[in-house]
């Protein structure tokens, strides 16, 4: 530099440079998300250390943090939970303070105690609904050093009974709204077996609450709580059996942990908050994400029975929520239901759940003036998640968002691989038989670094079932004896640093030797005005290499493909959205709803397996597109799949 220049370096204006440098650092940031990496890397840390603190002390076991709560004089008289006025019986108590929740639960653990004789790590299987029982069964099998086993309310049959049997509870207790689980069959196969073990089955009676708030409250010694590390099992919770019957999920102490010390900065939730969820307890998007997030904030929460898209923004207006919670498609149910004056008359500042697809994201938040959107990723068993607080259209329809920061020092835990379609396993490279990361942009399989030599730390399995439990690992990754966690999921991440979900592996299908989403052309068509939910799958045909793409619609009152002019506008529409190779080959018309989960999450196992032959679609209707040039879909009945099944027709 000269010594002119060097001069008039020198001689710039604070008032001037000090803006300039201001502007220059607030660009940056923005650009490279630093603000965000330090803030979140700072948080992780901290947790971290709170969960080696709970160790030293011998406080992991989680009913220690509830118990805080409600003896701290700054929280014990707050509201913790609160029943919406519609959602309760009449002359049933509709709210509960700390403390007061408290006692009942300690009540409930000397009903346990007295009438069970729960002992400290046994498996205690519980059968409810949403209602307040849930949680003071809950939290008085924790205090008694115990292990709750939440069965899905909505399991009967031989998935109810798998669910208990590999629980391996002796005790089984059951809402009696639901009895009719405890069938005759049931009955049996919990009875006594060769080696003269039974499950004793209990039907927790209507009047049963009443008794038991008669009785003293019993607080379980220390000792009973003692010896537990935050890696051990807390509870278990079930995967959704989409692909088969469900399996047990080990549930670490650092689970609920989490949910209190460090979920409730990023849900944005203060001591004041009021948080709307009628999502089932029974997962842990319930019970660790939203209970336990907020035990954590010490604010409040108000409980509602079940999802209803008729009472959702009215329960959220009446109860004066500011946070309320979704799963799967609920934000598209909602949107469904004809407009109403709750849809705006609430205090809702944050919407927080997993599962929101990219084409409702704007229509969700706009129609329901919904400030933040709290998006999270991740798998009750699994070791990691990710999130994303948007409140623009940068990070819409994202799972995650990781500045410059975030992705340096996180290659060395995550990664999105290469995955074959053709083997169905991570893609290898020849040369050095090791995994390769996905380019930007490219969808791969995510997934999560573990310590070979102390797997147990970050990931516990399933309770009883190796062979499931080791399938989630992956060995020699991208080195000798390294060990990585397999989410199951195709993600792919953006030059910005922006995540998106892209398909669950095993819906991700092959079609003329090209890869399809599923996510991707259930999103294109649901954009059609005719169609109001779509659930898109692969499915095999006759003297046909890969899967074809079929997508089961129900459409909005008004429409049908026998009406030339929607067949031809659908079919124009997906090709307009979509590669040649996705555009779905096929359409089923399902009479009636779609099978879902207790989570609402579409099922696809079924409709997969039926295929496209005409004796297998239970009364729906077929349609499709018979050749490449066809302008419309057309009818697909027996005459077509004899041809297409005789080899008379190549698509």
């Amino acid at each position: 530099m000269s010594s002119i220049s060097a001069s008039a370096a020198c001689s710039i204006p604070l008032a001037i440079a000090a803006p300039a440098a201001v502007s220059a650092a607030a660009y940056l940031n923005a650009k490279f998300g630093i603000g965000q990496d330090v803030k979140g890397l700072a948080k992780f840390t901290k947790f971290q250390k709170q969960l080696e603190a709970l160790n030293t002390t011998d406080r992991a076991n989680a009913f220690y943090a509830f118990e805080d709560a409600a003896k701290d004089p700054k929280s014990a008289n707050r509201l913790f939970l609160v029943l919406p006025s519609d959602a309760a019986a009449p002359g049933q108590q509709t709210q509960w303070t700390y403390a007061e929740a408290y006692e009942t639960m300690l009540k409930y653990a000397g009903w346990l105690k007295d009438e069970f004789s729960v002992q400290p790590k046994e498996v205690v299987a519980m059968d409810f609904t949403n209602k307040p029982q849930f949680i003071w069964m809950w939290f008085a099998i924790w205090s008694l050093g115990a292990i709750p086993g939440f069965i899905n309310s909505n399991l009967r049959d031989n998935a109810f009974i798998h669910c208990v049997k590999i629980s391996t509870a002796r005790l089984l207790l059951i809402d009696s709204s639901i009895r009719e689980v405890l069938t005759d069959e049931a009955k049996a196969a919990l009875g006594p077996t060769d080696t003269g073990r039974a499950i004793d089955a209990v039907i927790v009676q209507e009047d049963a609450h009443d008794k038991i708030m008669l009785l003293a409250p019993y607080r379980a010694p220390d000792s009973l709580r003692q010896g537990v590390k935050y890696t051990d099992t807390s509870l278990l919770i079930y995967t959704s059996g989409t692909t088969g019957l469900p399996k047990a999920g080990n549930v670490s102490w650092g689970k609920p942990w989490s949910g209190y010390l460090f979920w409730p900065a990023f849900q944005e939730l203060t001591a004041d908050s009021r948080y709307y969820s009628p999502m089932p307890l029974y997962h842990s998007a319930a019970s660790l994400l939203c209970v336990c997030a907020c035990i954590g904030a010490r604010c409040t929460y108000i409980m509602g029975p079940k999802f209803s898209p008729r009472n959702f923004m009215k329960q959220v207006s009446e109860t004066k929520a500011d946070h309320c919670q979704y799963i799967g498609e609920i934000c598209r149910y909602l949107l469904s239901t004809p407009a109403s004056p709750y849809d705006r008359a609430h205090n809702l500042k944050v919407a927080f759940g997993n599962g929101l697809r990219p084409d409702v994201w704007d229509a969700f938040k706009e129609r329901f003036a919904i400030p933040t959107i709290v998006e999270f990723y991740g798998a009750t068993e699994a070791p990691t998640a990710t999130l994303v607080q948007s409140r623009n259209t940068f990070t819409r329809g994202t799972i995650g968002n990781t500045g410059l920061i975030g992705r340096l020092l996180s290659r060395s835990t995550t990664a999105i691989v290469k995955y074959d379609l053709e083997t169905d396993t991570p893609y290898r490279s020849p040369s050095t038989h090791f995994c390769v990361r996905a380019a930007t942009g490219e969808a791969g399989e995510y997934i999560t670094w573990l310590d070979p030599d102390a797997i147990a730390e970050k990931y516990q399995g399933y309770l009883g079932n190796d062979s499931a439990s080791t399938s989630k690992i992956l060995r020699d990754v991208f080195a000798k004896g390294d060990a990585w966690y397999r989410t199951g999921d195709l993600l792919r991440r953006d030059a910005d640093g922006r995540l998106y979900f892209t398909d669950r592996i095993g819906d991700t299908f092959r079609w003329k030797s090209e890869n399809v989403s599923t996510a991707e052309v259930a999103e294109a068509l649901s954009t059609h005005p005719a169609v109001k939910e779509a659930n898109v799958y692969g499915v095999s045909l006759p003297h046909h290499d890969g899967r074809a793409g079929c997508a089961a619609l129900l459409l909005n009152d008004g429409h049908s493909l026998d009406n030339a002019s929607t067949a031809a506008s659908l079919a124009n529409h997906v090709r307009q959205k979509l590669p040649k190779y996705a555009v779905p080959l096929f359409l089923r018309l399902v009479k009636g709803e779609f099978e879902i989960t207790g989570t609402v999450k579409q099922t696809k196992v079924g409709l997969r397996n039926q295929g496209v032959e005409i004796e297998k679609m239970g009364g729906d209707r077929l349609f499709w597109l018979p050749t490449v040039g066809a302008e419309a879909y057309e009818t697909f009945a027996e005459k077509q799949w004899g041809n297409l099944s005789g080899g008379g027709v190549r698509l």
